[in-house]
């Protein structure tokens, strides 16, 4: 049963980080796409580990700095959105998972398919 509250929580940390993540001046957070694909937070609540992935890679490691200098506004926005006890602490991590998926897609799709004599 606590496996399933940590993962609504997870979902609402993933929810209300996404729309917080909007909010940012920080221009190195500002002029890339950030998608937040997992959160996974501790069973105690008192850290997250939220991963990350970006659109354009060449500006994927300044936007991670960007996002850890965010941290503290970050998390004072998570807890005036969420009503715990305790609000996690904040652990970024990159999630190459997407960029790993487009680039098996596109050697699938360079693949030569046969020849149509086989149908």
């Amino acid at each position: 049963m606590a496996s399933n509250r940590i993962g609504r929580i997870n979902e609402e940390i993933q929810k209300e980080l996404a729309s917080a993540i909007r909010n940012l001046k920080d221009p190195r957070v500002q002029n890339t796409m950030i998608s937040i694909t997992h959160v996974e937070a501790t069973p105690d609540l008192r850290y997250a580990k939220v991963y990350v992935s970006f659109l354009q890679e060449d500006k994927a490691a300044d936007a991670l700095k960007g996002l850890k200098s965010a941290s503290g506004y970050l998390r004072r926005e998570l807890s005036s959105a969420l009503q715990l006890r305790y609000t996690p602490e904040l652990v970024w991590e990159l999630d190459d998972s997407i960029t790993y998926g487009a680039k098996m897609l596109k050697l699938i799709n360079s693949l030569d398919t046969g020849s149509d004599e086989e149908t």
